[in-house]
């Protein structure tokens, strides 16, 4: 996998591997060791204490009895300063910000604890493209020439193959299609894996078929995942209404920008100010 020092991040060189190379990168000295213990720390409480949350891909460990040994963590801005510090790293926003416009915001953040003897997920896209299975349910001639999507994954824990080190499949973000079983075979004799120390970032383009694989080792594997998108895509979370008041009152920026203040649709528009509200001029 292609890497980058967190002073040599160069978003030329990054978004042209995510758009015609292997479709993922890795960043590494964005976070501070301290950092990553404080988000993992978090996320371990959080996850032992809440019970089970909606998740996804996990459709076998659902049958198998086994599912209790993935837990996501949602919301994660409310539970910590250290996600905010994360989704918003000047890096990222530099990146992201010739890759989605420099008005993308945040679809979701949340974490992914893998515990030992969890299972792995099924190959498949991310959000907005989750569901291309059903093609019928997308546009005509949806394509990967532009993209709508940028994954995060930031390691809490070692990434190893051993620990289920996520699998992806290099390429396989410019042909958009959603993998079917009959793909599966193919893409475990072939994957790339994204490995990794605790505090590496993995960018990566979420229409690449890629997978959490099973955590064979004797510790946790976590993550904070963090899915962004164009402006005008509605999020997968609804962040802004599951956050505290005096969370929204005191946002940056760059944090407003990412929870979608700075775009204003939808709109009631029969309540709108009169004003031409767009346009060149």
């Amino acid at each position: 996998m292609l890497t980058f020092d967190a002073d040599q991040a160069d978003p030329i060189a990054i978004c042209d591997e995510l758009l015609n190379g292997a479709g993922a990168v890795k960043i590494k000295g964005l976070f501070t060791a301290d950092q990553i213990a404080d988000a993992r720390a978090i996320i371990m409480e959080h996850s032992d204490k809440e019970g089970d949350k909606v998740t996804h891909f996990q459709g076998a460990a659902m049958e198998e009895g086994r599912v209790n040994l993935q837990r996501r963590v949602w919301n994660l801005l409310a539970k910590g300063a250290v996600f905010s510090d994360m989704a918003a790293h000047p890096v990222i926003m530099s990146v992201l910000s010739r890759w989605l416009g420099t008005e993308f915001i945040m679809g979701s953040i949340a974490a992914n604890r893998i515990l030992p003897g969890g299972p792995g997920q099924e190959p498949h896209i991310d959000f907005p493209y989750w569901d291309f299975h059903g093609v019928e349910t997308h546009p005509i001639g949806l394509n990967a020439s532009f993209p709508m999507n940028a994954q995060v994954t930031i390691a809490l824990d070692p990434f190893t193959e051993e620990s289920g080190a996520t699998a992806y499949l290099p390429g396989t973000q410019k042909h958009l299609r959603y993998p079917t079983p009959e793909d599966h075979a193919h893409f475990y004799d072939n994957c790339a894996r994204m490995t990794g120390d605790p505090g590496d970032t993995v960018l990566f383009f979420g229409a690449a078929w890629h997978c959490a694989m099973p955590n064979q080792a004797d510790h946790d594997r976590n993550a904070v995942l963090i899915n962004y998108i164009p402006k005008w895509v509605k999020p997968l979370e609804d962040m802004p209404g599951a956050l505290p008041a005096s969370f929204i009152d005191a946002a940056s920026p760059e944090m407003r920008q990412l929870l979608g203040f700075n775009y204003p649709y939808p709109e009631v528009l029969d309540q709108a100010d009169a004003v031409n509200a767009e346009g060149i001029k």
